[in-house]
């Protein structure tokens, strides 16, 4: 085996290296400090988003590319689906851990479109040209025929063409997640609806045609290998990525809320920012390293999809932990905060939709999602949630004026296939 073969396997192994130690602690439980432990648990998440990006991208020689980057983003999102099914299995015995279930949920949600989303599209603006094209895409903009401005072509990021499934999906699970606050618990009536939403979603991905893709660095040398050593590698690669998350997620929010409890923090604020955080970092860092790669389309993607997989199969997964922890058929109870917060994910979540319908989006767009997110986070209270909410309502309002003629042509796609011809690459 000469160097040019070595190099890339040995980038694969150690990067599988740094995600041992997480899942050997997980196994033999040594007596460990705490800081020292959530440190190998975060490098254990970090090696999994790695070998996730290279993965997918292996994974798209043999499954639709919209369907490599839905397992990615499962996979990605499986800290959180340990970590919230954790508070809402524990809800059905003692009911002051449902208020943990729902804070982790939308904290998760929010952490996901006002970071994710906004830190992918300042990424693209820097790949694309540097600092200076950062800078530019937040405040150049060209004159547009008719009147207006908009974005100028070079800092716009064209969403993947077969995106209109996952837009159509969402806004369908958004306008429905407006009654769960309403009805002051999630139910399992709420878990048929959302669970077929999930299994309408997976029919259309595997419907999708399949397309060459452009792969570079390991994962192209993977990608040369023949059909079944390429898929078993990427199944293998899938999997240890999977188990390394499992592994770390849940000790390492427990190590970083008992790091921030130790500080004075209060616990729900750690269980709905500091916890999600450390379980959407795979995520995060999968799209950020299918950014840097040149596949900013299809980082934008992953965390759309994991947007999809939260806001329909999470939900409708905690009622069914909470019921048989609980053995009880009634739905996870809210009180008016966790009203509140899923009312204001909610919004954020309609006018993220909308953000999206045209298939484009500029750095300004980050702006506005990080702020928002952070007016939010930074200042707790009741009345100021509200403000949030609805001003999030509001700038959905105004892009709805300005898109609802691209509706019909978004929902159309999303059941019928993308039109070649609207084929974009960023």
């Amino acid at each position: 085996m000469n160097a040019a073969t070595l190099r890339p396997w040995l980038l694969v192994i150690g990067t599988m290296a740094l995600g041992v130690p997480a899942i050997a602690i997980r196994i033999i439980s040594p007596d460990l400090p705490v800081l020292g432990e959530t440190a190998i648990f975060g490098l254990g998440i970090l090696a999994a988003a790695f070998l996730l990006g290279g993965a997918a991208e292996v994974a798209q020689r043999d499954i639709p590319p919209a369907l490599s980057l839905a397992v990615l983003a499962f996979v990605a999102v499986l800290p959180e689906y340990a970590v919230d099914l954790l508070f809402a299995w524990r809800a059905g015995t003692d009911p002051e851990q449902a208020q943990f279930a729902i804070a982790n949920m939308t904290g998760a949600n929010r952490l996901l479109i006002g970071v994710g989303w906004a830190f992918v599209l300042f990424l693209f603006a820097f790949k694309t040209g540097g600092l200076r094209a950062l800078f530019r895409g937040l405040t150049d903009w060209a004159p547009q025929r008719g009147g207006g401005r908009r974005p100028s072509a070079g800092t716009l990021l064209h969403l993947p063409h077969t995106i209109s499934l996952e837009i159509t999906v969402l806004a369908v699970a958004t306008l429905y997640s407006f009654l769960i606050p309403l009805k002051g618990n999630i139910s399992l009536i709420d878990t048929v609806v959302l669970a077929s939403l999930f299994g309408f979603y997976l029919f259309r991905l595997f419907r999708h045609p399949r397309e060459e893709p452009e792969i570079g660095g390991p994962a192209a040398f993977i990608a040369r290998l023949p059909k079944w050593r390429r898929r078993a590698t990427v199944c293998f690669l899938f999997a240890f990525a999977a188990g390394a998350i499992v592994a770390s997620a849940e000790p390492f929010a427990d190590g970083l809320i008992e790091t921030g409890t130790e500080f004075g923090v209060d616990e729900f604020l750690l269980v709905q920012w500091v916890a999600p955080f450390a379980s959407e970092s795979p995520e995060f860092l999968a799209a950020l390293y299918l950014v840097w790669r040149g596949m900013a389309s299809a980082g934008m993607a992953v965390l759309i999809s994991s947007k999809v997989n939260q806001w329909t199969l999470l939900i409708a997964s905690l009622p069914i932990a909470f019921s048989i922890s609980g053995s009880t058929f009634s739905g996870l109870p809210m009180d008016g905060r966790q009203q509140q917060e899923v009312f204001l994910t909610a919004a954020q979540s309609l006018f993220a939709v909308l953000l999206i319908l045209d298939k484009r989006l500029s750095p300004k767009a980050a702006v506005v999602l990080l702020g928002l997110f952070l007016g939010q986070f930074l200042v707790i209270d009741s009345t100021v949630r509200w403000g949030f909410s609805f001003a999030y309502l509001a700038l959905a309002a105004f892009l709805f004026a300005g898109r609802f003629r691209d509706i019909p042509g978004v929902v159309r796609e999303a059941f019928t296939g993308p039109a070649e011809s609207e084929t974009h690459r960023s």
